[in-house]
C-alpha cells in the first residue's frame, strides 16, 4: 500500500480534516494534499510528525508493513 493510501485512510479513520491534520504537523494544507494525492513524499521530520500524529510506525506508514504497533517511548523522552 502507497503512503498516500495509509494517509487518507488513517485520516479518516480519525475523522480529521487535511487541514486539522497539517496544522497538527506543522505544514501547510497544499502541502499535505500533496502528500495525499501522491504528489512527492515527505521529508523525514514530516514522515516522523505524521507517523507521531497517527500513531503508528513509520514502516506502516510507509506501506513496508500491516503491523501498525509504535514503539514504545525512550527512556531518554520519558519524563522524569
Amino acid at each position: 500500500m502507497e503512503i498516500k493510501t495509509r494517509l487518507k485512510n488513517l485520516r479518516k479513520e480519525r475523522n480529521e480534516s487535511q487541514e486539522r491534520v497539517a496544522r497538527a504537523i506543522d505544514i501547510t494544507l497544499r502541502n499535505y494534499q500533496r502528500l495525499e494525492m501522491g504528489e512527492g513524499y515527505p521529508r523525514y521530520p514530516v514522515f516522523c510528525a505524521l507517523a507521531d500524529h497517527f500513531q503508528v510506525n513509520l514502516d506502516y506508514l510507509a506501506g513496508r508493513t500491516d503491523v501498525r504497533e509504535t514503539l514504545p517511548p525512550s527512556r531518554e523522552t520519558e519524563a522524569p
